[in-house]
């Protein structure tokens, strides 16, 4: 993590101290109280609810050795050590930028509707093995959290890896500009953010913007299998495509779903992931094309990929108190993540009987309700026993279900507290039980009510 003396961070980011706190030393950065660190540098970020610098004074007091302060904001604390800045997350951002200059890592940035985190955790899996990495920390891949992540990476880091995520058009390409990657990865357009984007064509514009700050000499992965993104991409001279099919430079054969996992194989070698779901198998086959950059051998790879755990929530098998086996897949929701979790239910054979809960997909825009009665009318009654839904939108979902279903095999649930009760009564041993919907929705509440 970045330590310098705020001196010098004054000079860096044109700030101004006072000449006796010149050479107190910080340690990384923090901009909430709550997580702040032994000498951690407080950043007081303000927003439409709360202004941070209310809480320097408790930073201070948490063990912060310096923090900003904004030249606007009047009644500066006396006697700490402060150092003033016109604007304190562009202050964050520029030192970020500065102090990502002087590292010597390779950074990656990831981006696509679907996939970012799974493929930033592969990737990590992978390259850790050999080099000494740092990857964003849980949502951190916007304007602040890029920034935190970069300036909370070891001096000699090797390899950067960098979420970036969105939801307007221009972030992608200020996080880029940034961030300065050397390998930039786009997993796929899908429908996330349609409500702000408009269409698909404007999520592929906003997903392409990660090219914006590529090095001249940088490389990018994307995602063949999308024409969005072929027929966008033809200036950048280094590129190379993965995806299902064999014109991609990159891309799996072979592949089978087990109970324990994935198993596939890449240019004649053949691979194993701890992880269910074709969909998990192409974000492994772009982390194997970036290890490829780093020469990695392709023994390394498959003992990398045999090693790989998700962030929770992300295809997580999970066990019920009845020994349902439960797979976790509700961190968030597309249409396209929505399809392949179903997709990979429908497939998986010797459960007892397979069960789908399924919530609101959010930020879709006007046609909202079509992707939510396309869901219902991709699920199959040969495959699903039992179709469990929730939320206004989640209604659709039940309703289009019903045209296939027989209506003592589809339950609608206002909230997520009824569902889980009579989802506890009807589940028992074996059963396979998808959970899928956006964040919002928490459905996690669920699961834990199974698993009491």
């Amino acid at each position: 993590m970045i330590n310098k003396t705020l001196g010098e961070i004054a000079a860096l980011i044109a700030g101004e101290v006072d000449e006796k706190f010149q050479d107190v030393k910080i340690s990384g950065v923090s901009k909430d109280t709550r997580t702040i660190e032994k000498g951690n540098l407080y950043i007081p970020l303000r927003g439409e609810n709360m202004d941070g610098h209310q809480y320097v004074i408790q930073a201070f007091s948490a063990g912060a050795t310096a923090a900003l302060w904004e030249n606007s904001v009047e009644n500066p604390p006396k006697n700490v050590p402060l150092l003033f800045v016109d604007d304190a997350l562009e202050a964050l951002q520029d030192l970020a930028k500065e102090y990502l200059a002087r590292l010597s890592a390779v950074v990656i940035g990831i981006t696509g509707s679907n996939g970012k985190t799974t493929t930033k955790d592969l990737i990590a899996t992978l390259l850790g093995q050999t080099f000494t990495i740092h990857k964003t920390s849980g949502n951190y891949n916007n304007h602040i959290g890029l920034p935190l992540t970069v300036l909370s990476a070891p001096k000699d880091c090797e390899a950067l890896i960098l979420e970036m995520g969105m939801s307007a058009k221009g972030e992608i390409s200020f996080l880029s500009k940034l961030a300065r990657p050397h390998i930039a990865v786009i997993t796929n357009v899908g429908e996330s953010h349609m409500k702000d984007l408009g269409s698909r064509e404007g999520i592929a514009d906003a997903k392409c913007e990660i090219v914006d700050g590529l090095q001249e000499d940088g490389v990018l992965f994307y995602n063949g299998d999308e024409p969005l993104l072929q027929e966008r991409l033809t200036m950048i001279s280094r590129r190379q495509s993965f995806g299902s099919e064999a014109t991609n430079d990159y891309f799996p054969e072979h592949v089978k779903i087990e109970a324990e996992g994935t198993s596939f194989s890449v240019s004649e070698h053949e691979l194993f992931l701890p992880v269910l779901g074709e969909h998990n198998v192409l974000n492994a086959v772009a982390a194997i094309a970036v290890a490829n950059e780093f020469n990695m051998s392709w023994e390394e790879i498959a003992t990398g990929l045999k090693q790989v755990k998700l962030t929770n929530m992300r295809s997580e098998l999970l066990q019920g108190k009845k020994d349902e086996i439960i797979l976790n897949d509700a961190y968030n929701a597309s249409p396209t993540s929505m399809r392949a979790a179903i997709k990979l239910t429908q497939s998986l054979r010797n459960f007892n009987r397979k069960i789908v809960v399924l919530g609101d997909m959010l930020e879709l825009g006007s046609n909202e309700e079509a992707f939510h009665e396309e869901i219902g009318n991709m699920l199959d009654p040969q495959e699903i026993d039992f179709v469990f839904t929730v939320g206004k939108l989640g209604k659709f979902i039940a309703d289009a279900a019903l045209n296939k279903f027989p209506q003592d095999r589809v339950f609608h649930f206002d909230n997520s507290e009824e569902l889980a009760k009579q989802l506890k009564d009807i589940s028992a041993a074996n059963d396979l039980i998808l959970f899928k919907a956006s964040r919002g929705m928490k459905l996690e509440t669920i699961i834990e009510t199974l698993q009491q």
